[in-house]
Parts: structure tokens; sequence; C-alpha cells
């Protein structure tokens, strides 16, 4: 009988976002290009937001909640806004119940200086999406 070691299982990383979706889609496209080997699952805080980061390539997606807290038991690493780590950010999107979820997750959390919705990160340079995306990428790069 031969021997198989088991495969390496991939990392899974968690991008949340919420309203259109779109620093979510960006990451999810960066992480794409840069061929990085994970499985990336979105999660939206509304199904505009999910379907968004669903065609921009996630592997797999889920709105609300519920998946929320779900998927941050499961992740290796979360990938999104600072805001999703404050109860009613996002124009009131991220719950209670998220905020503590993603908080409390074992998961590595790179978070991205996102200055909206009233919460300021002092120190955070004002740059582009994109900028914001690729450091991101780079220092996903190092957990997988």
């Amino acid at each position: 009988m031969r021997y198989n070691p088991p495969m390496e299982k991939k990392k899974k990383v968690i991008v949340i976002d919420g309203q259109g979706g779109r620093l979510g889609c960006l990451m999810i496209e960066k992480i794409r290009e840069a061929g990085l080997e994970c499985l990336v699952r979105a999660v939206g805080t509304n199904t505009l937001a999910t379907n968004a980061m669903l065609k921009a390539g996630a592997d797999e997606a889920a709105t609300g909640e519920n998946p929320v807290v779900v998927a941050c038991r499961e992740a290796d690493v979360i990938i999104g806004p600072v805001g999703i780590l404050s109860a009613d950010a996002l124009l009131g999107e991220i719950t209670p119940t998220m905020a503590a979820a993603i908080g409390r997750s074992g998961a590595e959390k790179i978070l991205l200086p996102v200055n909206m919705c009233n919460t300021h990160v002092v120190g955070a340079n004002q740059i582009s999406f994109s900028e914001l995306v690729l450091a991101a990428v780079s220092e996903l790069q190092k957990y997988i």
C-alpha cells in the first residue's frame, strides 16, 4: 500500500465588506492577481456587497450576521475595513454580534484604515483604495 501524505490545507481568507462591496471587490481581485493559493470567502453585510465580491472572484460567498459569525470561527485570515470591528459601522451594517465575532476570532486580521463612518485612524494617510489593497495583499502573503 502506498502512503499518500495529506495535502496541505489551503488557508481560509475571509473578506468582509458592506455597502457596495467596492473595497472587498478590489481586495479579491488583487488576491487573485497575486496568485495566492488560498480559499477566499466573501461575506457581505448585504446582498449587493456579497454579489459584487463573488463576481470579483471569491470561491464562496454568504450574506449577513450569522455567516460572519461562522466564517470568523473557521478563518485563518480576516480582511476588511477597520470599521468591521465597530458595532454600527458601515452605516449601521455591522451589528454588535458581527463586531464581537470578528474581534474574538483567533484569525489574523488585516484591517484597512478607511477613514469613514465617523471612524478616523490617526496617522493613516489619505491613500487610495488601490494602495491600501496592495499593502494588504503584501501583508496577506506572509500568512499564506
